[in-house]
């Protein structure tokens, strides 16, 4: 695989890691992935709450809508719902609050450009990036200065358009406690294109799931796709050379899946509070109603922030560098408008009724996988309704139901 892109899905799945559990989104944030939910102010609204510039909320109104409307009317149109760019800047002491928090998570491995898109998306505040440049030097100059000294050369790499040739990878720094992250990148535009967390990175059928799932969302696959030569990869290559196999490209059935080798992992320093558990004898891989009360607690947490991710990943700005024929711009406006860019999606047409026979055998698999786990959480939920308790919602939260559960059982 390209080393940018594979230093890419190992840059994002690390940074999925790192992470303060808090302001989880909904997966499918684009209001292209859920047609016909808003009329046409609603989708300039949520375009323009997601950070897209004029042209961009114009052009997905017109390619992905059908809905034509000038510049003119679109800011006409904005200024009707006050909705403003460049309003009265936030608070200081609401911006110094925010980098705070971020810094206690996932803030801390991000420099100030994506900490702008965070204070803007997640707490809605008005600060130019100068500000948050100048705040982040005051409250983290060891991180700047560290972030500043790891600048990575890369190979010029070259995809033909979205959907071209999809990277998958997975991140097993988490497995002993029971966490799998996997994920997908498309090799042109960056975007990723799914970022899951499951029990294990090892079970082909999970990690075929992911793709199943988005392939049936997004009624295509691509070209090619690559993964590391494992048997987690296998129902993988095996289900996309089947849906290519009577195409008649280049690429077509077997040579639709490609192996290529996994470089090392870098080392981590995770900040996951139960990563503490195992030293202060509260949880052992060997105990498995630990390892199902780690599970139940934390996982939907997990995912939630990995969603977070996906989010803030694909909709910032990539800049210019010189690997120029890697496009600048939002991985999502790359992915979904390639016109912009003078490209043209490379996605492959697929058979939806092989589609939903595959579904149904992943199904059973899944319905096995899924008893033990079913049990555990209605058990799990007894005791909480006996002790008037809900989902946790943070870190602590976790912690504590952790800890309980664990004393009961």
């Amino acid at each position: 695989m390209a080393e940018l892109e594979r230093g890419m899905m190992r840059l994002l799945l690390m940074l999925a890691i790192f992470l303060p559990l808090g302001h989880c989104v909904d997966p499918r944030y684009l209001p292209l992935q859920s047609p016909g939910l808003y009329e046409r102010d609603g989708l300039i609204e949520r375009y323009f709450m997601l950070g897209f510039d004029y042209i961009e909320i114009v052009a997905f109104l017109a390619l992905g809508h059908g809905i034509f409307l000038s510049l003119r009317q679109l800011k006409r149109i904005l200024r009707q719902r006050s909705l403003r760019r460049r309003g009265r800047p936030s608070d200081g002491w609401d911006v110094l609050a925010a980098v705070e928090n971020e810094l206690n998570g996932s803030g801390s491995s991000v420099g100030y450009r994506l900490m702008h898109q965070r204070l803007r998306i997640d707490y809605h505040l008005q600060v130019d990036r100068e500000t948050v440049r100048l705040v982040l030097k005051a409250l983290d100059p060891e991180g700047v200065e560290a972030r500043s000294k790891r600048k990575l050369r890369r190979r010029k790499y070259r995809s033909k358009g979205p959907d071209f040739i999809w990277h998958i990878d997975g991140y097993d720094k988490l497995k002993p406690f029971g966490f799998c992250i996997h994920g997908a990148i498309d090799g042109y535009s960056r975007r990723i294109l799914w970022l899951k967390v499951s029990f294990s990175n090892n079970d082909p059928w999970i990690i075929a799931s992911y793709y199943l799932e988005y392939i049936r969302l997004h009624a295509r696959t691509s070209t090619i796709i690559r993964g590391d030569r494992g048997t987690e990869n296998a129902f993988v290559a095996r289900i996309q050379r089947h849906l290519r196999e009577n195409h008649n490209d280049a690429f077509a059935s077997d040579k639709s899946f490609l192996y290529g080798r996994s470089v090392s992992n870098q080392r981590i320093e995770a900040w996951w509070s139960f990563l503490h558990l195992r030293d202060q004898g509260l949880y052992s891989d060997d105990d498995p109603v630990q390892v199902e009360c780690l599970k139940f607690c934390f996982m939907p947490l997990i995912q939630g922030e990995l969603d977070r991710v996906t989010q803030h990943w694909n909709l910032h700005k990539i800049r210019l560098s010189s690997n120029e024929e890697s496009p600048s711009g939002r991985p999502d406006v790359l992915y979904f408008l390639p016109e912009l860019s003078g490209s043209s999606s490379r996605g492959q047409d697929i058979n939806m009724d092989d589609i939903e026979d595959i579904q149904d055998m992943l199904n059973m698999h899944a319905h096995r996988l899924s008893l033990r786990s079913a049990d555990f959480a209605e058990l799990a939920g007894l005791i909480m309704d006996d002790e008037r308790l809900s989902m946790p919602e943070t870190v602590e939260e976790a912690l504590d139901l952790y800890t309980l559960l664990v004393s009961l059982l």
